[in-house]
């Protein structure tokens, strides 16, 4: 619990971190950085380039002032940090690093105004954050029975291109077999070595049932745009990648793993590539011949960029109680409403017809789940029967 002499300070800087939140961490990367490059192979440097990480960061440094009392907000989210940070590899050995970049970051950029008094409050709330993330992320290994980071080879058994954007790599044991059990909603770390010799992870989640006797990512290639580099894995995947090879793969982590055993009914909601968990998760379903009521809507540009369709229209066949709604932002000339497609347009919940006491997941890109999340929101649902999986580094966004 944090003092009450440091108490005042962390409040009082909220509002400047408001203000100065990003300017301190991008202060923050860059001096940590410079003094550990070696840390580069730890982060997504992708993120580096267009800004995301820093942002994400100094949102995380204010939610986490804005939220330090309140235990029940912070809990999941502290979680999914947890999962993530394992399966990155971060060690206990680089929380006295990021602390002492982090607090040299904020003397730096407020200047006079760090006191003495405020920088031991932050070093206070630091340290007291790292402590439980340090616990948890020890837990979590030895319930996976994994080393912190812990890397396998596994070999691509297969290459099935989905859309013209979107590849699916299917992974096996050397001897031929599943690399192992994990929960539909699960994700792994995929590592990769770049043409310049920086290493990087990207999480990709798990899109098949976990009885199928391989491991399945489904991996979108992030071309370039006006804002954003283009992703530097997803670019080496779909370049090099090809049946035969070898690739370094995580244990599964994720804590978007909601119960499939339960009556209620299950609404999926999902954009983009965020089918892939939702696919696990139906096609886990479809394995156990389960009579739960299921509404899966997805949104997409139109037919030729969704992933995995077949796998969905044979779990449909499997499933008798599974309703499947898609909605195309920009239908092509050939495809016709009601026929190839439900509805033009984004998503819009007021146009599904919702089951009572259902659980709603959301994936998709940030502005897509925080679109739906507030729709559910005004319709009603309550919070607690609202879960998502957060794409990027955006793990405290709804805190904020």
């Amino acid at each position: 619990m944090l003092s009450a002499a440091s108490r005042p300070y962390i409040d009082a800087s909220v509002p400047v971190l408001r203000e100065h939140g990003l300017a301190i961490t991008r202060h923050f990367y860059a001096s940590m950085f410079e003094a550990h490059p070696e840390l580069r192979n730890l982060f997504n440097m992708g993120n580096q380039a267009n800004g995301a990480q820093q942002q994400s960061l100094a949102s995380a440094v204010f939610a986490y002032a804005a939220n330090i009392d309140n235990a029940a907000a912070l809990a999941p989210v502290l979680e999914r940090i947890v999962h993530k940070h394992v399966s990155v590899g971060i060690t206990p050995s680089h929380y006295p690093i990021v602390g002492r970049h982090l607090l040299g970051a904020i003397k730096d950029v407020l200047g006079d105004a760090a006191t003495p008094e405020l920088i031991a409050a932050w070093d206070e709330a630091y340290w007291l954050l790292a402590g439980e993330l340090i616990a948890a992320e020890a837990r979590l290994s030895e319930r996976t029975l994994a080393p912190l980071g812990a890397l396998r080879e596994l070999v691509v058994a297969d290459v099935d291109r989905e859309t013209e954007h979107v590849v699916s790599y299917y992974l096996r044991t050397h001897e031929g077999g599943s690399p192992g059990e994990f929960a539909p909603g699960q994700y792994v770390s995929v590592q990769v070595t770049l043409p310049d010799g920086l290493q990087q992870r990207r999480q990709y989640s798990l899109s098949d049932a976990p009885d199928a006797p391989h491991w399945r990512i489904t991996v979108k290639r992030e071309d370039a745009g006006s804002t954003k580099p283009a992703g530097q894995v997803s670019n080496w995947l779909h370049a090099n990648l090809k049946t035969g090879d070898r690739i370094l793969v995580s244990p599964p982590y994720g804590e978007f793993t909601p119960s499939l055993d339960a009556a209620h009914p299950f609404v999926l909601l999902s954009a983009g590539v965020g089918i892939t968990p939702m696919m696990s998760m139906v096609s886990a379903l479809a394995a156990k011949g389960s009579r739960r009521e299921i509404l899966f809507a997805h949104a997409a540009r139109n037919s030729s960029h969704v992933a995995l369709r077949r796998h969905l229209a044979f779990a449909a066949t499997q499933l008798p109680h599974l309703r499947v709604t898609t909605f195309f932002e920009t239908p092509s000339t050939s495809e016709r409403e009601g026929v190839d497609y439900t509805f033009a347009g984004r998503m819009d919940i007021s146009r599904l017809s919702l089951p009572a006491n259902a659980d709603y997941l959301l994936c998709g890109p940030a502005a897509f789940m925080q679109a739906q999340w507030r729709a559910l929101r005004d319709a009603g649902v309550p919070a607690e029967r609202m879960h998502r999986e957060v794409f990027g580094p955006d793990a405290l966004d709804h805190l904020l």
